[in-house]
């Protein structure tokens, strides 16, 4: 299982620091915002430094620092013209990607003025760089220039773990952790905590964090820390005895109760454990979204299905809670549910344009719900909300409206649309052509979707999947030469697709020609992937075509079990009608008939028995 919660990350503390260092809860994971990730997250490895509050952001402002803060002492220097060159020159250098020269004019005027701010600028250029030595000295002047500077101590402490300097660091750790406040005591322990991950010497910082929290040991939070800690290095005994201190001491603990989770191993017990807890606390919102994926990863839908519903009770426009609901009524095969769910989560990103999550994917499938249920217009306008700007999806997108826009019999409209669509690159246009075949198919009108591909064949003579979409369609109009030249050109181009040597040893058997070659064609193709209910289903068949009946029914029996298709049971039936069995077969080709009434492999199979079920 991973980890029960994210620390604030360094990037995040710095952040914060950069502004005004306040004390913030430890974040949760689990949270119904990403209801659909696995629960609970591990420890996030702290991000490289990143630029602090900005002096000279970017050169989109004036050259002057930033307003300081009331409590920064700065000197009294002016900014000369002299200065004020060498300001601009050095951001506009570095915006250009040169960092030393900048660097070094930001270190030599920070020296010369005793500004910190510069100082600070010249530790963010470095930074960037990923010079972590220049960085620590730029730092070390900052600090030096700023001593009551709690960003500047920051930085230090941050870069000091970094260069494995941890005797300092340890020292003002100490200092951090003495001088907090009791509600906030906690907070920096798991500030210290995810510090000391960017150590190079894992096993010395992990001994500095046991003495830095040995004097707080009475603390639920020390105990998940030091949980934390052995977990990452394998102690999983010491881990799980720190986990269940830590909730002994605060038994209402989210925190607590989700780093026991994680510690503890088998996923069995780890859901039995968040649901005692849930019992006693039913408003923990982050330890119900990590049962339910818990129970998702166990597959037990419908009762992971009822903790989100619970979740969303609180939350009703939570997007990640929806898309889980979403999904597992999809699973759950309750179409009209996952509808709802789904197009929910649609309105829910709607509502909030700064959520960075993409929508594409969700409104493909509220496309395909829709047109399961037969409105194709709400399936087109599914797609039609898909932005441009995620172009392989909004290309998709086109590419299925315009087949979607056949089916409702608009066959014109469909392929001008197709005519008009901007298709710049050669797999682009490989599936253009492949459309433009599908529509006209779709509309009976095979001919012209037969011209369509031999001109696309003619076009893109090295593309493999259009000419095996070729080659099957020319075996419908009976073409059995084109479809064996184009099937074999390819096994040429692309020697491991098994879907070609399976298509052709299966034509053949169909034909009951070249038996021996089928046979041959279908056991490579079955070696290359033997799971596979399609090509286990022509094996079947050619042994069928070879007399080999109980062979076939064995074969026959595997592809069934493993893929429920009308085509396979009507292979089944027609070998065990053969054998004798003729209530078995009958039943199976009533299930087929069941399935597909259309099926024209059944249509044929009983024609050729001269049979009626």
């Amino acid at each position: 299982m991973k980890n029960a919660f994210v620390i604030v990350t360094l990037s995040g503390l710095l952040s914060a620091c950069a502004v005004a260092p306040t004390p913030h809860a430890p974040a949760l994971a689990g949270s119904a915002a990403d209801a659909q990730a696995d629960a609970p997250a591990p420890a996030a490895t702290a991000e490289p430094l990143p630029p602090a509050a900005e002096v000279l952001a970017e050169g989109e402002r004036a050259s002057a620092p930033d307003e300081p803060s009331p409590d920064l002492k700065l000197p009294h220097v002016a900014l000369t013209k002299e200065m004020l060159y060498k300001l601009m020159k050095a951001e506009l250098e570095f915006r250009g990607g040169t960092w030393q020269g900048p660097y070094m004019t930001l270190m030599a005027l920070a020296q010369q003025t005793r500004d910190p701010r510069l100082a600070q600028r010249a530790a963010e250029m470095a930074q960037a760089a990923q010079k972590g030595s220049e960085a620590l000295a730029a730092i070390r002047l900052w600090r030096e220039l700023a001593p009551e500077s709690d960003e500047a101590g920051q930085y230090y402490i941050a870069a000091s773990v970094m260069a494995d300097d941890l005797g300092e660091a340890g020292e003002l750790f100490a200092a951090r952790l003495r001088d907090a406040a009791p509600a906030n005591r906690g907070m920096a322990m798991y500030q210290i905590q995810q510090l000391l991950t960017r150590a190079k010497d894992k096993a010395a910082a992990g001994a500095l964090l046991e003495r830095l929290l040995a004097p707080y040991i009475a603390m639920s939070e020390a105990r998940v820390v030091l949980a934390q800690s052995a977990y990452a290095r394998g102690a999983s005994d010491e881990a799980l005895a720190h986990a269940q201190e830590a909730l002994r001491i605060k038994p209402d603990s989210e925190i607590a109760v989700l780093t026991l989770a994680q510690v503890s191993g088998e996923q069995g017990d780890v859901g039995s454990l968040l649901a005692k807890f849930l019992a006693a606390n039913p408003g923990a919102r982050e330890v119900r979204a990590a049962l339910a994926r818990i129970l998702v990863t166990q597959k037990q839908y419908e009762p992971a299905r009822k903790e989100f519903l619970a979740l969303l009770k609180e939350q009703p426009d939570n997007p990640g809670t929806l898309y889980a609901l979403g999904i597992l009524s999809m699973q759950l095969s309750d179409p009209a549910a996952a509808e709802t769910y789904l197009a929910g989560f649609i309105t829910a990103l709607d509502k909030n344009p700064g959520d960075e999550r993409d929508p594409a994917k969700v409104l493909i499938m509220l496309s395909q719900l829709a047109e399961d249920r037969g409105d194709l217009a709400a399936a087109r306008a599914w797609l039609g909300k898909i932005e441009p700007e995620d172009a392989p999806a909004w290309f998709s997108a086109q590419l299925r409206s315009a087949q979607l826009m056949g089916k409702q019999g608009d066959l014109d409209g469909a392929r001008a649309f197709l005519g008009a669509l901007k298709a710049e690159e050669p797999a682009q246009q490989v599936q253009v052509v492949l459309v433009q075949s599908q529509v006209l198919r779709d509309a009976g009108k095979i001919d012209e979707a037969y011209a369509v591909m031999e001109q696309g064949a003619a076009r893109f003579p090295s593309n493999p999947d259009l000419l095996y979409d070729f080659a099957l369609l020319a075996e419908k109009l009976g073409r059995v030469d084109v479809m064996e030249k184009n099937l074999r050109m390819v096994m040429e181009q692309a020697p491991d697709n098994h879907h070609a040597y399976n298509a052709l040893g299966y034509s053949l058997a169909e034909r009951n020609v070249r038996l021996d070659e089928a046979l041959a064609l279908i056991d490579k193709a079955l070696k290359m992937a033997p799971s596979d209910p399609f090509i286990m289903d022509s094996m079947g068949w050619v042994q069928y075509r070879l007399g080999n009946l109980n062979e076939a029914e064995a074969h026959l029996r595997r592809a069934y079990a493993l893929r429920n298709d009308p085509e396979i049971a009507v292979h089944l039936g027609e070998v065990l009608w053969h054998k004798g069995q003729k209530s078995d077969a009958q039943q199976l080709w009533r299930e087929a008939r069941a399935k597909d009434p259309k099926n024209d492999t059944l249509k044929s199979t009983l024609a050729r028995l001269q049979l009626k079920l």
